[in-house]
């Protein structure tokens, strides 16, 4: 009699196992692209049925009733995990494109700031030619010192400091890619945290 209560009692906690496998399946199915979205929500309900199995079903047969249950599980689990690494290097490769756009946006801002200080050395380069080759020839002699204490022109040729690359606003992100990122992170859990939830522990 004993090993039959053991029995029972596993048998109504892989059903239980199968009931928050299924929650949470369809809950990450929600982030998914609609293909992969389509076949987790179909292991999603075969683990929901495996779990409404029926207090006599438990009684009679719970090994059965067990094995089902375990079986639906480890199948939402594989799917689980097939689709969270789908969503990781799809956030791996956003944030590279990200990484790369910035930093193209920063060489073009360098290279606009460059020109537009080349340009004004330029003009200040020519203003200089023109007042020397003024007719108050004589008073340029005189006063020699006055040419010395102008001051020299700035180099055209030294480049701007690099601006800093936009960091990535997480708020922006879907909540896929931050899951994405949170498991790169090696954050546990995180198909079960919230999009705000997930802001915080990646900003943490």
């Amino acid at each position: 009699m004993a090993k039959t209560t053991k029995t029972m009692r596993a048998a109504d906690a892989a059903l239980d196992a199968a009931a928050a496998a299924a929650k949470d399946a369809k809950r990450l199915a929600k982030t998914l692209p609609k293909r992969d979205a389509k076949k987790l929500r179909t292991l999603a309900e075969d683990a929901k049925e495996a779990s409404t199995a029926s207090r006599k079903s438990v009684e009679r047969s719970p090994k059965k009733v067990v094995k089902k249950a375990v079986a639906a599980i480890a199948r939402v689990e594989k799917a689980t995990d097939k689709a969270e690494a789908r969503l990781a290097a799809a956030a791996t490769k956003t944030a590279e494109a990200e990484r790369k756009r910035a930093a193209k946006e920063a060489d073009k801002a360098a290279a606009a700031k460059k020109k537009a200080a080349e340009k004004k050395a330029s003009k200040k380069t020519s203003s200089k030619k023109t007042s020397v080759a003024t007719p108050e020839k004589k008073v340029a002699e005189r006063k020699p010192a006055a040419a010395t204490t102008t001051e020299p022109a700035p180099d055209p040729t030294a480049a701007p400091a690099d601006p800093a690359a936009p960091a990535v606003d997480l708020a922006v992100l879907t909540v896929a890619q931050l899951r994405g990122r949170a498991r790169a992170a090696g954050i546990t859990g995180y198909s079960r945290l919230t999009k705000a939830q997930l802001l915080a522990r990646l900003s943490s």
